[in-house]
């Protein structure tokens, strides 16, 4: 797959792909204790609350355009502030190189939190899904702009056969097409362009319409205040993932609040 001149996704999953065959040497074991796995939380069950604001909080330590958001990076305190705050879910960067999270990270905060957490990562291959489970997550991330259609369909199907939530991701409408086609039962509209990185609400203004009603529509990245809120809530948009803002928030149990508070 080629890439254009300062594609950031590209870029990105240039660098998973090496990651990903790893994972590959260790699929039939990580594949055995995915198997074994029973304790799912709910993670749309939590977030699909009709009317209701919810919100997934999420812990990470940088990220490419911020840089390093926290210097005492504190993935389980931080979690423990998200869940106080009334927090519907957790999400935990588990990427290493780009965003400085780890799937210790993710295992630390789940152990921690009664809420459902999602690993937020670049997921590519099966080993990766089975990994996902295996550490467990409740849900896991899959970006439509990372992925071919079999590869989407694919890695969408065997997170359900294993009981396992997948939030699929869009960020335009031949993404939300593509998501559409899979009957993702999550579909997350990320208002940052991956291969520039900029961050425009807009995005859930034009994609939002085509979420089906008994569809779980996310509305990520760029969201900040209750004005922010009031305009993805206007789109029919309830549920909405919130990293940095929160992160760098003095009080993030008292943000989500704010955040989750209805008129």
């Amino acid at each position: 797959m080629n890439h254009p001149t300062g594609d950031r996704l590209g870029a990105i999953l240039a660098s998973k792909r090496k990651e990903a065959e790893v994972i590959e040497g260790k699929k039939s074991e990580l594949r055995r204790l995915a198997l074994l796995r029973n304790d799912f939380r709910g993670f749309r069950t939590s977030l699909f609350q009709p009317e209701m604001i919810t919100v997934i909080a999420e812990c990470k330590a940088a990220s490419p355009t911020a840089g390093k958001i926290s210097e005492k990076y504190d993935p389980v305190a931080q979690a423990l502030l998200y869940e106080k705050g009334g927090a519907g879910a957790i999400s935990v960067l588990t990427d290493r190189e780009f965003f400085q999270g780890s799937l210790d990270d993710l295992l630390a905060v789940r152990s921690e939190v009664k809420i459902p957490v999602l690993r937020k990562d670049f997921i590519l291959t099966e080993a990766q899904v089975y990994e996902s489970v295996a550490s467990g997550a409740d849900a896991f991330l899959l970006i439509v702009a990372a992925l071919t259609d079999d590869e989407l369909k694919r890695l969408y199907e065997l997170g359900r056969t294993l009981q396992s939530d997948v939030l699929v991701e869009v960020h335009d409408l031949r993404e939300m097409d593509r998501a559409l086609a899979i009957d993702a039962e999550i579909i997350g509209i990320n208002n940052r362009n991956l291969h520039t990185f900029v961050v425009d609400l807009k995005t859930t203004e034009e994609l939002a319409p085509e979420i089906p009603a008994d569809c779980l529509g996310i509305s990520e990245s760029g969201i900040r205040t209750r004005e922010d809120v009031q305009l993805i809530t206007a789109q029919g948009i309830h549920c909405m993932l919130v990293g940095e803002a929160l992160m760098r928030d003095a009080d993030p149990a008292a943000a989500i609040e704010d955040l989750r508070r209805q008129e």
